[in-house]
């Protein structure tokens, strides 16, 4: 492939966020789309028709985007900001990482309890550790985490954490390695920008002495 065609995958990877007016790789962005009738329309799985409209996957970043009106300057055209936009993404954010880790769970890849967790840490099998936010801190201290970026994971609830795994809570779980995994990293960092510091916020003014593992 010549030189042209190198720039045009470069080119298909990266995209300029309207919010900071930085470009970057897409796994840090989140895609929206204008419906028919010009609505702002979420677009995760990036799939949607449409000319894409995109926003980093911060906080701040799309909360600028709503209150400046952003999108109906990237769209050149009046675009309809739905109430709740912010909530939205996040809640979609969260069914994505949910649903991910369900089917890893499905598949062997993904495991739950204290015991379990340790012990796929311990052989080596597991590459990623995830912990519920608002578990208890010293028995989350119990656990070591895989080397390398992004091995731990603590931006999840212990209710939604529960849900992928059909439990009313989790604390502690695993994931193997594997295509599922690298979904879930990728979704759940965006998820994590998004919900920002309010969630560790929240976490801690609602402690729960129950979670205890």
């Amino acid at each position: 492939m010549g030189r042209a065609g190198r720039k045009t995958h470069t080119d298909e990877a990266t995209r300029r966020c309207i919010a900071t007016g930085e470009t970057q790789p897409r796994a840090g962005l989140i895609r929206f789309v204008l419906s028919p009738d010009g609505v702002v329309t979420p677009d995760l799985s990036e799939r949607l028709p449409g000319r894409g409209i995109w926003v980093s996957a911060q906080r701040d970043a799309l909360k600028l985007a709503i209150q400046k009106m952003l999108f109906s300057r990237a769209a050149k055209t009046q675009a309809t900001i739905p109430d709740g936009l912010l909530e939205l993404v996040e809640e979609l954010l969260l069914k994505r990482v949910i649903d991910l880790i369900s089917l890893a769970r499905r598949n062997g890849s993904a495991i739950c309890g204290f015991e379990k967790t340790k012990g796929a840490l311990i052989s080596g099998k597991a590459v990623v550790l995830l912990q519920a936010l608002d578990g208890s801190e010293p028995q989350k201290g119990k656990l070591r985490p895989p080397d390398g970026q992004n091995t731990h994971i603590t931006c999840l609830k212990a209710a939604e954490l529960g849900l992928a795994f059909g439990r009313d809570y989790v604390i502690h779980a695993a994931l193997a390695g594997g295509g599922l995994t690298r979904s879930v990293k990728h979704d759940i960092a965006r998820l994590a920008a998004i919900r920002g510091e309010d969630a560790i916020i929240e976490a801690k003014q609602s402690d729960n002495p129950t979670l205890k593992g």
